[in-house]
């Protein structure tokens, strides 16, 4: 035993939930599951794998631990902010891509929150619409990246309203364009909404990519050419939010 507190961290999303368990300054426990149908039961499964001595929930459902069990919650912007300035010492900028938002966020010297815009009333640019359009074109989400970065000619997509942006890919298949054309298509879509989203919170270097989003190489090339500066991934980026909140457990 180390005789250190073990604080926790979970975020509840809408595609999965992550669990991180701390002893000071080092990470001795990561899980990551799908939230399923009943998230709550999701989140407990988790915890019941391991023992901690205090715990943060963030997240969409969040509140689903506070009423159930009074555990403490924090927002997801917050939680986000403190775990990208433990995985990016001196970070000044986050950019998250998840299951169902995209989340920017400005961060000041002292580590606080100076900005922030979140786009979480519809599918476009999250990994959600990466994963429809994936499936559309007949790639699993690991092959849909690799695939994008072998596009040959260039095609556009002009819409990032999920349904009409699939019936584009649709009809770009009528008419004879290659998949991998078509993938590199919506990947440029999604990153070019992505940095207008980073530059109206006044991006900073150095940035911070998270999400499920960062796992795919081509957003993260193309990111980094739009931007003009290094992209740093953390180790595992979808588990971004639940560490901040085991930062923050009191």
């Amino acid at each position: 035993m180390s005789g250190l507190l073990r604080c926790a961290g979970i975020d509840i999303g809408s595609r999965s939930v992550e669990l991180v368990v701390m002893e000071g300054e080092t990470v001795v426990h990561s899980r990551i599951a799908p939230s399923g149908f009943d998230p709550l039961a999701s989140a407990n499964a988790l915890l019941a794998e391991t023992h901690y001595d205090r715990l943060i929930a963030t997240g969409y459902g969040r509140h689903l631990l506070e009423l159930a069990q009074d555990v403490e919650t924090v927002t997801e912007i917050k939680a986000y902010a403190r775990g990208a300035g433990h995985a990016l010492p001196g970070c000044r900028t986050v950019l998250d891509i998840g299951g169902q938002d995209v989340k920017a966020i400005s961060i000041g010297d002292n580590g606080r929150v100076v900005k922030f815009e979140m786009n979480d009333r519809c599918a476009a640019g999250s990994g959600k619409f990466l994963e429809i359009m994936a499936h559309t074109l007949g790639y699993t989400l690991e092959e849909f990246g690799p695939a994008a970065l072998t596009a040959q000619h260039d095609v556009s997509i002009n819409s990032m309203c999920t349904v009409f942006a699939e019936s584009e890919v649709t009809s770009l298949l009528h008419k004879g364009a290659s998949r991998a054309d078509i993938a590199l298509a919506v990947h440029r879509s999604i990153v070019k909404r992505a940095v207008g989203m980073v530059n109206r919170v006044a991006v900073t270097e150095p940035l911070l990519f998270a999400g499920g989003g960062a796992l795919n190489p081509c957003t993260r090339r193309l990111l980094a050419e739009a931007l003009g500066m290094e992209i740093h991934v953390p180790e595992a980026p979808q588990m971004l939010g639940a560490l901040g909140a085991a930062r923050l457990s009191p």
